[in-house]
């Protein structure tokens, strides 16, 4: 998915938009990190994740406590997942340059390093303040 297929899928999706935010994968397509993602994570507030579970989506419980559920083919949506800030993009809320890069450290696989790195070489490119 690049960036306009992402907004074009939010904009069609049934929530609020101010209960949910662009993390990961689709934040750096969002911002032009990266080009493609092949699905859209998203943060979302308490009061969204009870929506959606009284809407009858699939969901677990994780290891923090909070609900994850997937929503159709490639949307997935993490209860109360947020570092930092969110920013508007063209009427999506997306996670801060700052919080992306604070939640890829978290997550720490190899792939969420080189995203760093991708993102940190970008900056300076850009001198974007995160």
């Amino acid at each position: 998915m690049d960036r306009q297929e992402i907004i074009d899928r939010l904009r069609a999706f049934p929530y609020d938009r101010g209960g949910y935010w662009v993390i990961t994968g689709g934040a750096m397509v969002m911002y032009g990190f990266r080009e493609l993602t092949s699905d859209i994570d998203l943060g979302c507030t308490k009061k969204m994740a009870d929506q959606m579970e009284t809407d009858g989506w699939l969901y677990r419980i994780q290891d923090n406590g909070r609900r994850w559920f997937k929503y159709g083919e490639d949307i997935e949506v993490f209860e109360d997942w947020l570092e930092d800030t969110v920013q508007d993009m063209e009427g999506i809320q997306v996670i801060s340059v700052k919080g992306l890069i604070r939640m890829k450290k978290s997550m720490g696989r190899e792939k969420d390093l080189r995203d760093i790195a991708l993102i940190e070489n970008n900056l300076k490119k850009e001198n974007i303040d995160g």
